[in-house]
């Protein structure tokens, strides 16, 4: 696997044009039901951070492209789920993952809208929750607004480690925007954290006058 990431790593290096529509797949496959078990998209984003940071590639090509892939997983997943409906959820592939599964479709209950937007960011059920939601049937404009914004968020934060580091190593003088990163990277994931501890404290109360 470690050769096969590096391959990839001087294939864009060496062909930056293809960097983007590179980090398309990498991202679109990631976000896939299952199929992103299989690909080790985050340490080929890190790989392509350090690349940025390097001065080798342009940031924003990839980051629109990777966005872009992210978005377009998300939304194939969360259509498999619409059209196969619940009977997918049991039949093979995601039939051999079921505790993948059961952790999706318990998350999605409890959280509703936040699961989509928080789920890209936990790597176990990242690729499952989209197709759960569509079983579940979420309203398509409620889906995508949180498909959208998670992925505009998690692409950066996904290149950011190995941005930071390629730029800590060629340039202490970048210590100020380093800097920034990380703090925008932490208020990203205070704020998701925050998100939960709100939901768990408004549905405490339900569970206690259901108790009563």
């Amino acid at each position: 696997m470690d050769e096969y990431i590096t391959q990839i790593g001087q294939f864009i290096e060496a062909n930056q044009a293809w960097a983007g529509p590179i980090t398309f797949l990498l991202t679109l496959g990631e976000s896939m039901v299952l199929l992103g078990l299989f690909i080790p998209a985050t340490a080929l984003m890190l790989l392509t951070g350090g690349l940025i940071g390097s001065g080798t590639l342009a940031p924003w090509g990839v980051i629109v492209w990777g966005i872009a892939g992210a978005i377009v997983g998300d939304a194939l997943s969360y259509w498999l789920g619409r059209w196969a409906g619940p009977g997918v959820l049991r039949r093979w592939p995601l039939k051999q993952q079921r505790t993948g599964v059961a952790r999706a479709r318990l998350f999605f209950y409890r959280y509703g809208f936040a699961s989509v937007l928080i789920g890209r960011f936990l790597g176990p059920i990242r690729s499952t929750i989209p197709t759960v939601a569509g079983v579940m049937g979420m309203a398509q404009a409620r889906f995508q607004l949180a498909n959208v914004l998670s992925a505009v968020l998690w692409m950066p934060l996904m290149l950011a480690p190995g941005y930071i580091t390629a730029r800590s190593l060629g340039a202490a003088q970048n210590a100020q925007q380093i800097a920034m990163m990380i703090g925008a990277g932490l208020s990203v994931l205070l704020g998701c954290g925050l998100l939960l501890a709100m939901l768990r404290k408004r549905r405490q109360p339900v569970r206690a006058r259901r108790g009563n």
